[in-house]
């Protein structure tokens, strides 16, 4: 890795990944599109970390500024990990399974830009 030398620098990089902070932050907005990604230990070992950086960097390819992506715990379907949680403002959260990075970036294409939910890909939940 290379080292940092100087102040420059250092602000630079900070400003190269500004973006990607922003979008990841938790911050809840009732108009803006938010992705949780399981990042417990399953959903890591499982490849949940190419996961949400895939659809952070999909994110930024196709332009969309409403949208938060944030890391949470256990979503108790190991078996389906990764899994990616979808939730648009008005509409019912749908939970995905087993999505890899490219999955993740079809998820953000399909399902963030033109509202087409993939079925084959969601996980059912019980209902109480």
């Amino acid at each position: 890795m290379a080292s940092i030398k100087s102040f420059d620098e250092l602000k630079a990089l900070r400003d190269k990944h500004k973006g990607n902070v922003d979008m990841r932050s938790s911050i809840e907005n009732e108009n803006r599109i938010r992705i949780a990604v399981g990042m417990a230990t399953c959903g890591i070992a499982s490849g949940s970390r190419e996961t949400i950086n895939a659809i952070v960097e999909e994110i930024k390819a196709q332009g969309l500024t409403n949208v938060s992506v944030v890391q949470t715990g256990c979503l108790g379907y190991c078996y389906a990990e990764p899994v990616v949680e979808v939730s648009m403002p008005g509409k019912d959260s749908i939970l995905y399974g087993n999505i890899n990075a490219l999955k993740a970036k079809e998820i953000v294409d399909s399902h963030l830009k033109n509202g087409n939910v993939i079925a084959d890909w969601i996980i059912e939940r019980p209902r109480c």
